[in-house]
């Protein structure tokens, strides 16, 4: 059974920074691209970045990396705002709707 846990999540100033990990199981991180998305408390959910691909309101700020080794991908957010707070997820590009995994809460004070 294939499963997405994410981490990495919490409480921060604005200006700080936080790692998200996304720890992947089965075969879907070997053969898929990953992404990781988000949502804001009354948004729908979007984007953040895949690849080299990056939305712009975290653009320059956010940094998508991945290890192979470990199935697991990362978001580096640096420089977070308020306006970043939400749920972060991972799960393929185009995402696949039985993975969406818990999710990390990330919560930017001003």
């Amino acid at each position: 059974q294939v499963q997405l846990v994410e981490s990495g999540g919490g409480l921060v100033q604005a200006g700080g920074s936080l790692r998200l990990s996304c720890v992947v199981s089965g075969s879907i991180f070997s053969s898929n691209a990953m992404g990781w998305y988000r949502q804001a408390p009354g948004k729908q959910r979007e984007l953040v970045t895949a690849s080299t691909i990056y939305a712009d309101s975290v653009k320059g700020r956010f940094t998508i990396s991945r290890d192979n080794a470990k199935n697991t991908v990362y978001l580096q957010m640096n420089s977070l705002k308020p306006e970043d707070t939400a749920v972060y997820y991972c799960n393929t590009v185009p995402p696949r709707v039985g993975l969406w995994g818990q999710g990390t809460q990330v919560t930017v004070s001003s």
